[in-house]
């Protein structure tokens, strides 16, 4: 039977690698940016100067904040410290209920296992109560985003049936005054 400090220890191993595993992709990420922002520079220069030869000149859309945003300290901050503290704090606690249902001996020393998973739990707590009001955010921008939209095709359709209705009462009176000659 494997012992709970070994499997403690199997756990940060683990999560270290898993740390070292999003540290290199963040780097190489930032890398791969760096390298190919300057590449594509050349490119829209040398665009830019075959434009102006033809006297045609088509201005770039600019880009908003949104699409030019990127990897920020509070995104490396969450995947580097908070993602793996919740980790650890869950399968710790998974690993004390199973332990403890199985072998009595965890049931005897429980109370220095609870206040590992409080101390663990708290910044944990925190963290996913952070992610669950942003992530509530995001779903109150999408409801309003949605009522608008369902709102403006409620107006299209209005304004489309109005102008339906006041091109046939247009031709209408034409006729009238015509007396049906076109």
């Amino acid at each position: 039977m494997i012992e709970w400090i070994d499997l403690l220890t199997l756990i940060a191993i683990v999560m270290g690698g898993l740390g070292i595993i999003l540290l290199s992709m963040v780097i190489l990420t930032f890398t791969r940016r760096m390298l190919i922002k300057p590449y594509w520079w050349v490119i829209e220069k040398k665009i830019m100067k075959t434009v102006t030869k033809k006297k045609v000149i088509k201005e770039k859309p600019k880009m908003s904040d949104q699409q030019r945003e990127s990897v920020t300290f509070n995104d490396i901050f969450m995947f580097m410290i908070a993602v793996p503290l919740v980790l650890l704090w869950v399968g710790f606690a998974g690993y004390v209920i199973y332990h403890g249902l199985q072998d009595a001996s965890v049931l005897q020393q429980i109370e220095g296992y609870t206040t590992l998973i409080a101390i663990l739990g708290g910044p944990a707590l925190l963290i996913i109560k952070d992610a669950l009001d942003v992530w509530k955010q995001e779903q109150a921008e999408k409801t309003a985003f949605y009522k608008v939209k369902a709102q403006a095709v409620i107006d299209y359709n209005d304004a489309s049936q109005k102008q339906a209705q006041m091109i046939e009462a247009n031709e209408q009176q034409y006729e009238h005054k015509t007396g049906g000659k076109k």
